[in-house]
């Protein structure tokens, strides 16, 4: 039987989220529906009506129901015969045909790869350490969902307390500090999408002959540099003209202490000020002239401060941003089209079939609510909605009303010409009723209809969730979105790597999702090819 493997994958994988789920654990992509019920209240309810399954204090039902979903699919795969598997010649014709067209099969294969490197989610994108060795025993922060103190890990101080910053962890145990971990195992993109800013990237300036130079060693130095004391704080921080000191001096010290200086092109001093004892030359002399590095502020360029495409403009690094929004998008794909399909399917096929006044009456309700102005609505349900309950279930909601209407029109139509054929006719003789007559003469030959249309309700989407979250009325900052690092990028020209990412990210998907549309289309359409092929 070969849809076994799939049949077991699916099993195996509610299985596996909810033993994580009771054990505390979160498995990568998996859990996503547990965590999606921990952020939405309306996706979870008391404890007490269900407390063999209640985690955290509360009975997550969506999360249950999602993984009694994967495995009912599981067990109907499982225990359908080989045979009732077999595609039709039909299909068969037409996937030969799509394989046929190498834009689109391309395309597909390129999908799949981008989907299945979102669904590894920690594996390769988060700041928590995947493994830490510390004291001889293992610890995985990045599979549970309980936040890891850092001083389950030796850290002291008011930092102990806070959730470890395994990034320092992972420094301190490659430099083999005392009292360090003695490995530390990092995703290969140790920043996560969103809530975590990463420091100013640093790069060490060559102090030689008296001038400062660049990194490179060769060319003098011109712009802002920085000296810093051994617990990290800025010390000093000095403007260059061809490696010599020009314009400010600005420096501090933790106890308060503070200098400026303010110099002339050729060097005189213009004005000065120094609040602590001693001669400010002291003061500035503190660190050696050799510690001056260059500091990126944000947004930092690509590859800074391991940064392979820089930061954008809250310190997030734009390559786990990027990440971020590719598995929001996929999510809103997996929740907006079954929603859309379903009304769409369901009032289409009614209308087609029915007809009369069913027919009228719905068209009339889909021509108002056509004519309602959607960025309106959803901008006053953006104030009306409590901040608790605003999110990407909430948004893929506003956007699944407005969605179905147009589906809706081309399922009708096709309905009422499927209507009218004999074979419809003769199950009607026999005596076949209305949703039997439907459901197994009527959908299986609105296949080729539905195929077509979701790549591009993908396409749509994807684009409209970009469009809300660059105006403003989109999703939350808690979601990483490529709509809201475009505008940040569009605020920031001199910047050009934030733009660029954001719009080469959203272009790459929506090409690969309208090449394989239009391959789908072109291979379901009889027209395109003869009837004994």
């Amino acid at each position: 039987m070969k849809r076994t493997p799939a049949a077991l994958a699916l099993i195996l994988a509610a299985v596996a989220g909810g033993w994580a789920e009771l054990c505390g654990g979160l498995l990568p992509t998996v859990s996503w529906p547990f965590t999606a019920s921990r952020e939405v209240p309306l996706l979870r309810c008391a404890a007490e009506s269900c407390p063999w399954l209640a985690a955290d204090g509360a009975f997550h039902w969506f999360g249950w129901l999602c993984m009694l979903a994967l495995a009912a699919c599981g067990v109907y795969l499982l225990c359908r015969r080989a045979g009732a598997v077999r595609p039709s010649p039909q299909r068969e014709r037409r996937w030969r045909r799509f394989r046929g067209m190498r834009r689109g099969y391309v395309s597909l294969l390129l999908l799949l790869g981008i989907v299945v490197l979102a669904a590894l989610d920690q594996c390769l994108v988060g700041h928590r350490a995947l493994a830490v060795k510390y004291n001889g025993g293992w610890c995985f922060p990045a599979f549970t969902r309980a936040v890891v103190p850092g001083s389950r890990f030796g850290v002291q101080g008011a930092a102990g307390l806070a959730e470890a910053d395994y990034r320092k962890l992972k420094q301190a145990a490659e430099q083999g500090a005392p009292g360090a971990p003695q490995c530390v195992v990092m995703p290969p993109v140790p920043f996560s999408p969103t809530m975590d800013a990463a420091p100013f990237p640093q790069e060490p300036l060559v102090f030689r002959d008296g001038l400062l130079h660049e990194p490179d060693g060769s060319t003098l130095y011109n712009g802002l540099a920085c000296r810093f004391h051994l617990n990290g704080a800025m010390h000093l921080r000095q403007r260059f003209r061809n490696g010599r000191p020009d314009g400010f001096t600005q420096g501090w010290m933790p106890d308060g202490t503070d200098v400026y200086a303010a110099r002339h092109r050729d060097g005189s001093l213009l004005e000065e000020h120094y609040s602590g004892a001693g001669e400010a030359r002291d003061f500035l002399q503190a660190t050696a002239p050799a510690d001056f590095r260059r500091v990126h502020y944000h947004p930092a360029p690509p590859l800074t401060g391991g940064h392979l495409l820089g930061t954008n403009s809250q310190g997030a690094d734009i390559l786990a941003y990027l990440y971020g929004g590719l598995q929001v998008n996929i999510k809103a794909a997996l929740l907006y089209l079954p929603l859309i399909y379903a009304v769409g399917l369901t009032l289409g096929m009614l209308m087609g079939y029915l007809g009369g006044r069913f027919d009228l009456f719905t068209q009339r309700v889909i021509e108002i609510l056509s004519q309602l102005p959607f960025l309106f609505v959803v901008m006053v349900l953006s104030d009306l909605v409590p901040a608790e309950l605003r999110g990407l279930v909430l948004t893929l909601g506003l956007l699944a009303a407005f969605g179905w209407m147009q589906m809706t029109y081309l399922i009708r139509t096709a309905t009422m010409r499927e209507k009218t054929r004999d074979f419809v006719a003769a199950a009607r003789t026999m005596g076949a009723g209305t949703f039997y007559i439907m459901r197994r003469h009527i959908l299986p030959n609105l296949v080729s209809i539905i195929v077509t249309l979701v790549p591009f309700s993908t396409a749509a989407v994807i684009l409209a969730l970009a469009s809300l979250d660059y105006m403003g009325f989109g999703l939350p900052e808690t979601y990483a979105s490529w709509g809201r690092l475009l505008n940040d990028g569009l605020g920031k020209l001199s910047c050009p790597w934030v733009v660029t990412s954001a719009f080469c990210a959203l272009v790459t998907v929506l090409l690969l999702v309208t090449f394989i549309g239009e391959a789908v289309r072109e291979a379901c359409d009889p027209r395109q090819h003869t009837r004994y092929e």
